[in-house]
């Protein structure tokens, strides 16, 4: 059975925010801190991987609002702009 557009067997990554990843991170965390000594390598190392790559997302999700929030206070306020009128479409007749 072949999967239709946009459906969530099409192998593309699950967009999450960033309420999500923070819980997603302490998930992790938690998972991790609770496995026990005998647990496979491989999966203690990609658990460390996916820890890392949240981590980094977070840093430059938080960078870039960060310089988002200061190109707003560069900008000029309503009051510094000049006034212009709007441009209004012409009406057409039917």
């Amino acid at each position: 059975m072949r999967a239709f557009h946009g459906q969530l067997s099409d192998n593309q990554p699950i967009r999450r925010n960033q309420a999500e990843k923070e819980k997603q991170l302490r998930d992790l965390k938690e998972t991790l801190s609770t496995m026990k000594s005998h647990t496979s390598p491989a999966l203690k190392e990609s658990i460390q991987r996916r820890i890392r790559e949240l981590e980094t997302e977070l840093r430059a999700s938080a960078r870039d609002k960060a310089a988002r929030i200061e190109d707003k206070a560069r900008q000029p306020s309503k009051s510094e702009r000049p006034n212009h009128p709007r441009r209004t479409p012409p009406r057409r007749s039917i």
